[in-house]
Formats: C-alpha cells, structure tokens, sequence
C-alpha cells in the first residue's frame, strides 16, 4: 500500500529543512508518494490567500503531512492545517542527544498538548478604543481526549512519570475543569499522575529534568514549556513534533522561520528529519522510523554539524551524511 504524504515547506528555512528530510523519506523501505503543496507569506503574496483551499484538500486527502514553517502568517496556516488533519495531540518529544553540548543530556521527556483550545481558539474581541479581550476555551471532552492519549502515550513509550499541569489555583473554572477530567481518566485507568503549576514546573524542568517524563499540558502552556525545554539539549533546532488526529496527522519542527539564515543554506534539518521519522511511525513503518533516529542521532554524534551546534557544516551536508547511514 503506498500511503501519500503532503509536503507543505512554507516560509523561510522551511523550503531548505523540508526538501532535505524529503530525500531522507525517500531512502526508505516505506512506500511513500508525495504531493506538494504551498503555504505561507509568499503564497499570500502571490495568491492573495496564506493557505489555498487546494492546499486544504491536499492535505485533507493525504494520509501524512510534512509541514515547514510559516512567517507573519502562521496563525493562518498552522492552525487551520491543524484542523483540517482533526489534530487534537500536539506531540513535542524533548530528548538530548550525544554531541550536541547539551545543557542537561539526562533530559528525555515528551510534552502532550492540547491542541484545539485554550487561548488558541482564536476568539478575540475589542470591547471599545484600548480595550480587548481573549476569550479562553476549555472543554470536558478535549481535556479527556489529551488526557486518554497522555496516558496512553506514556505507556506505549515506556515513561513512568507522567506530570500534569496546569493553573487550577488562578483560572479556576477552566484549568480547573482540565485538572478534574485529567485525574478522572488517571483514576479510570490506574495510572499514576502527579500535578504541577505550570509556572513552578517551568522552574523545576530547568533544574532536574530528569525527573520528568511526559507533561500533560493546556494548549499555551505546552507551547511555552517544551520551547524552554528546547534550550536543555542544544534548541529549536533538535526538537520535533506531531499534531496528530484520529485518522490524519501533520508532522513539523517545533522551530521556526528563522529568517535571519533562511537562505543561507546552513539551517540545521534535524529537527524536521526527526518529525519525519515521527511520520513514518504514525503511518506503520516504525522499523524504518528507527533507522531514521538512529541515523540523525550517529550524525550528531559524530558530525558534520550545522552552526547552531557549533560546527560548519551546510543543511545539505547534514541531510547527505543521514542518507549515508541509511544506505
């Protein structure tokens, strides 16, 4: 069976990490055909629109994606993708590899974030001249779809510790509503759970990360916490995720546009190449998916390396010596 995957590059380093964890796919056993598609600020400035309806359906009706980054537009872009894919799990494993200086190489967790909700739900308003406000959404059913696949998670990938968190103490109504179903699903399953305020856990994870295994998380306070986990093993630039649905998934690097060396062919392509493998494991190719991890992680170890983990090396020599390993 050949399973479609849509590549989305989008902006900045986007168009040079994506093409490379591309040739990585394609070295593979995996059977993978691939569509492409754009999105992002030159699409807007070409199309009039960030992300083309075509591209929606593309991706849609692809059974993976492989997306970039997006620049001003992102808002426009990643979340919307993220709903066409149904994704309701924003997986961001955190792990610090050999070779890369990290700050804590005992750190080997993942973050489960919600990924429909919060104050990501987009529902702004202004109330009158200087006056706006965020309206934060937070649901019995979303919490307990995070909080099943959370656990579940933890248990397929072999964690022990799984944290919750959370500000139950200050937004009272809707974290407290996340914290309750969270620990009613823990006590459904048998599973053993801790809790922490989100802001205490930002401390904590500095200061002994190895005490941590996956964080179950409100949708912000996952996107602040694995980015400060980020700078434990090296950056942006090592870290991969996965927004993943019921039946469709879209896979992507935590970082950025990273405009001031887009185009400078030196950004680091480990962080998407890891999502790929992430996406070849989500589709049933989890041999194959290790091959590709395994590859990244000799390549770090032993180089070459790109600037950001202070070597000279381009994101093509990186990307030919992955394809080395594998071959």
């Amino acid at each position: 069976m050949t399973h479609e995957v849509a590549v989305v590059p989008g902006d900045g380093i986007g168009r040079e990490v994506v093409p490379a964890a591309v040739d990585v796919l394609a070295t593979v056993d995996a059977p993978i055909e691939f569509v492409h598609a754009e999105a992002g600020d030159e699409t807007k400035a070409e199309q009039g629109v960030a992300l083309p309806e075509e591209t929606r359906e593309t991706v849609a009706d692809a059974d993976a994606t492989l997306f970039g980054a997006a620049g001003e537009t992102a808002a426009d872009v990643i979340l919307p993708l993220r709903s066409v894919v149904g994704s309701y799990a924003n997986v961001r494993p955190v792990c610090a590899y050999p070779g890369t200086d990290a700050r804590a190489p005992e750190t080997d967790l993942a973050f489960v974030r919600e990924n429909t909700e919060g104050v990501y739900s987009g529902i702004e308003s202004e109330l009158t001249d200087g006056v706006r406000t965020l309206t934060r959404v937070v649901t019995a059913a979303a919490s307990k779809a995070i909080a099943d696949f959370g656990f579940e998670y933890a248990d397929t990938n072999g964690y022990e510790q799984v944290t919750v968190a959370h500000k139950a103490n200050v937004m009272r109504e809707t974290d407290g509503l996340f914290l309750d179903i969270v620990e009613d699903v823990a006590e459904q399953r048998g599973a053993a759970y801790d809790t922490a305020l989100m802001d205490a856990l930002a401390m904590e994870l500095v200061m002994q990360p190895e005490a941590y295994g996956v964080v179950i998380c409100p949708n912000l306070a996952g996107d602040v916490l694995s980015d400060l986990a980020a700078g434990l093993v090296g950056g942006l630039g090592l870290l991969p995720s996965a927004n993943i649905g019921d039946e469709n998934a879209l896979f992507e690097p935590v970082h950025g546009t990273a405009p001031t060396i887009a185009g400078d062919g030196v950004a680091n392509p480990a962080a998407t190449i890891l999502s790929a493998a992430l996406l070849l494991e989500h589709i049933g190719y989890e041999s194959d998916a290790q091959r590709v991890r395994e590859a990244v992680e000799g390549v770090l170890a032993e180089g070459p390396r790109t600037p950001d983990l202070g070597g000279t090396a381009s994101t093509a020599m990186v990307r030919d010596a992955v394809v080395d390993r594998l071959s």
